[in-house]
């Protein structure tokens, strides 16, 4: 919990600058994971994992744009990365 903070803390402090590299950042691991689903066919479970990358990735950006609270939007950031990621991993193999 300590490193969240810490985290938050210092996205807090600097939020316009970190935004933008949050938004490089999950933006190219999402679409790698967009990728990766295509990949593994277009059945229903791939539309529904790609379905659920694209929601997480518009969410953090449409947080961003419209100027929400920076908890909201660093928690946002999580949770995209670690969807993306998770999703990531179960289509590599």
């Amino acid at each position: 919990m300590e490193l969240y903070h810490k985290g938050l803390y210092e996205f807090e402090k600097n939020m316009s600058g970190y935004a933008a590299i949050f938004i490089i950042a999950q933006s190219c691991l999402g679409s790698v994971a967009a990728l990766y689903i295509l990949v593994n066919g277009v059945a229903p479970l791939q539309m529904f994992q790609l379905f659920l990358i694209t929601i997480a990735c518009m969410g953090f950006n449409a947080s961003v744009l419209s100027q929400q609270k920076p908890k909201v939007v660093f928690n946002l950031f999580i949770i995209s990365v670690v969807l993306s990621t998770l999703v990531l991993i179960l289509n590599l193999f």
